[in-house]
């Protein structure tokens, strides 16, 4: 037998195995030791926003995590939250050689506050409820769901191996968190502290929503989000619009000036310092591949709204947009001719890569009034930094055409999400390359009443992480050279 026929034979082999056992791992997931284990988790109180939430988060970490992370051979420490008492983090290695390439995975524990009383009659959050395709409950799409579903996957390729100790060709880093839902409180830090038990050379985890439920997503990074308020105070008391109406600066008025300084009627952002560079030919690209789709109770998209030129998925994610997210002035339940004294509104900006926002306050102050605006101060709250991995990099490669030998359908590849994931923590304090392969999709209620994952997804999320990491295993340069 020639040197060649061995190769084919070889590479057939290999995609038999991988085709049997990313079977079994779609086929686990819908067993009832995995809904069982999905019950488990859904049942633990991990409100990360709650006070008192902080045993429920290390019970979760220690009984649910550690325990099945064991079984596959890794070591596991538990670390307090250097800026929190109740949101403890977990890092747990499988380390088969020092000179190996090391992916790092990532989950978190946590989960949104319940609000048990909003849902639907016969669902409680804290029970796992299957009807159908759908598995409701609190954590069964963010992140519990996901998480699991990834663990799935990895056991199935060392069980495939018949090795506990060695074989995947890889090392494996784990980092979970438990107050990704209270914005990531002390994973910044964390992570600068850890950096060296966190070393790794790519970053992949599953979270938030695919581009639709039947189409396989990729996404490499979020928009970065900053909230600020702009407020007008101008006096303690609110006085008779008809005795002092145009005598008296009315702060309502002014704030409504403001907005429109910043953001016109169609939503297209006026002030340059808020507008981002160009996006690269490779994000562009990626978009404009993107499917269009359509989503059973969402709301219609207005075209002639936001920037102008773009298509609304260009305007999602290659742009930038400024929101106005609440205003107060006066009491609009009962409206009296007064003039307020103080009025404010909170305002976000979505933004893209290739945005300043150093100095932020200063620069939108100054804006203001360059424009004759005046007694407006700009209060800056809180941002999160935008990332983004490109698009051409060999390792979104490697993972769309994965995907493609797994189901058998092209991979959406979103440059990064419309909406904002502490995707900075891994990109810039790690210098990780980030991929992300959701298995949720966008009607599954995360953060709201009924919250609910699509087994349907969840299986084909197994699947293509079972897939991944075979892949990883058989062609390690094209996963671990794009840091």
């Amino acid at each position: 037998m020639s040197h060649d026929t061995t190769v084919r034979d070889d590479a057939a082999d290999s995609t038999l195995i991988r085709a049997d056992l990313t079977r079994q791992a779609g086929e686990f997931v819908d067993s009832a030791t995995f809904i069982d284990r999905l019950s488990r988790r859904v049942a633990r109180r991990t409100e990360s926003q709650a006070p008192g939430s902080g045993p429920a988060a290390s019970a979760y970490l220690s009984e649910e995590i550690i325990p099945e992370l064991d079984e596959l051979g890794f070591d596991s420490t538990i670390y307090d939250n250097p800026e929190s008492g109740e949101h403890p983090l977990l890092i747990a290695s499988r380390i088969e050689a020092p000179d190996l390439p090391t992916v790092l995975l990532y989950g978190h524990g946590d989960v949104q506050f319940a609000h048990a009383s909003q849902w639907a009659e016969g669902l409680d959050p804290w029970v796992l409820t299957r009807d159908g395709d759908h598995l409701y409950g609190r954590g069964t799409a963010d992140n519990k769901g996901q998480h699991s579903v990834n663990t799935v996957a990895l056991r199935t390729v060392l069980d495939g191996l018949g090795v506990r100790d060695g074989g995947l060709g890889f090392n494996v880093k784990v980092l979970m968190e438990t107050a990704e839902e209270a914005g990531s409180k002390g994973l910044r830090s964390f992570a600068a502290a850890h950096a060296a038990e966190l070393d790794a050379d790519l970053f992949l985890a599953s979270d938030g929503p695919r581009i639709a439920a039947e189409a396989p997503t990729l996404f490499l990074g979020s928009r970065g989000a900053l909230n600020f308020r702009l407020v007008a105070h101008e006096r303690d008391d609110s006085h008779h619009s008809g005795n002092w109406g145009g005598r008296l600066r009315n702060p309502a008025t002014v704030i409504a000036a403001a907005i429109n300084a910043l953001v016109d009627g169609n939503g297209v952002i006026r002030i340059p310092a808020l507008r981002p560079t160009d996006p690269p030919g490779s994000v562009l690209e990626a978009v404009a591949k993107l499917p269009e789709v359509v989503e059973d109770g969402a709301p219609e998209t207005d075209p002639s709204w936001g920037e102008p030129g773009l298509s609304p998925a260009e305007r999602v994610f290659a742009f930038n947009v400024l929101e106005v997210l609440a205003l107060d002035a006066g009491d609009p339940a009962q409206v009296v001719n007064a003039i307020p004294g103080t009025a404010s509104a909170s305002m976000q900006l979505r933004y893209v890569v290739g945005t300043d926002v150093s100095d932020f306050e200063n620069r939108v102050q100054a804006f203001l009034e360059e424009q004759g605006i005046r007694g407006v101060a700009v209060e800056f709250e809180h941002c999160m930094p935008a990332t983004r991995l490109d698009p051409d990099s060999r390792v979104v490669t490697a993972a769309a055409e994965s995907i493609r030998a797994t189901t058998g359908l092209e991979a959406a590849v979103e440059p990064n999400l419309g909406g904002t994931i502490p995707n900075d923590v891994f990109a810039e304090v790690l210098g990780l390359p980030t991929v992300w392969v959701p298995h949720s999709y966008p009607g599954c209620h995360q953060h709201a009443p009924d919250e609910h994952a699509l087994l349907s997804v969840l299986r084909q999320g197994a699947e293509i992480m079972t897939g991944i990491f075979w892949d990883m295993r058989a062609s390690p340069d094209d996963w671990f050279t794009s840091k």
